[in-house]
């Protein structure tokens, strides 16, 4: 099947994701799972280490710096589902407002990030990398904290890994998805406006929302 930025915004919109079986397989399959993994953006889990070493520094985080490289990182594993097709059509959803990437930088290398799309308050996570330890769940911290400035509702993860589920995630059914995609979509998500906080002021705010 050939995608097309157009067909992954409606899919998207409708409640299903594309997925391929393997980096080097051509084709592309829709997914509606029936339990629906997502991350409560009043519930995300700060354990007392992620928060020593997001106090302690010494990173940076940057907003739609390095899309390609952000993906690439997802991607670069013994079993991804991005192929080519994905990667390309994602990087059109990119330049057109709709895909976008959080990263995390150390010593000007990229360690870290998360990327998704953005349809009105619903953000829909793609995929996350880690370089170095906890640099994707310092990712997620900054993801959360940037989607509850920005208004959004909704964060959809897809699936529950127990990474996600350590941070808060949860499954849902899907029907119970469907209505808060439903509720998400006629309002606005701001995800390029919201200041990136630093340290101390992302982890007062995930004390308020807890």
């Amino acid at each position: 099947m050939t995608l097309s930025a157009d067909l992954l915004l409606h899919a998207y919109a409708s409640g299903v994701f594309p997925m391929a079986e393997s980096r080097d397989d051509p084709d592309v399959f829709w997914v509606d799972p029936k339990r629906r993994g997502i991350l409560p953006l009043d519930g995300f889990r700060i354990s007392r280490s992620l928060a020593k070493r997001i106090r302690r520094g010494g990173y940076e985080i940057a907003i739609n710096t390095d899309f390609a490289g952000v993906v690439t990182g997802c991607a670069d594993r013994e079993e991804t589902w991005i192929n080519d097709e994905i990667f390309d059509r994602y990087a059109e959803l990119h330049d057109m407002g709709f895909a976008h990437s959080l990263e995390v930088w150390q010593d000007a290398e990229l360690i870290g990030g998360v990327y998704g799309v953005s349809l009105g308050a619903a953000f829909f996570g793609e995929s996350m990398f880690s370089r170095r330890t906890d640099a994707s769940k310092i990712a997620l911290a900054y993801l959360v904290d940037r989607l509850n400035a920005g208004g959004y509702i909704l964060c959809d993860t897809q699936f529950i890994t127990p990474h996600l589920a350590s941070l808060g995630g949860r499954e849902i059914a899907r029907a119970r998805y469907r209505r808060i995609l439903a509720e998400a979509l006629p309002q606005s998500g701001d995800f390029l406006s919201p200041e990136i906080p630093d340290p101390q002021l992302l982890l007062q705010r995930r004390t308020q929302t807890s």
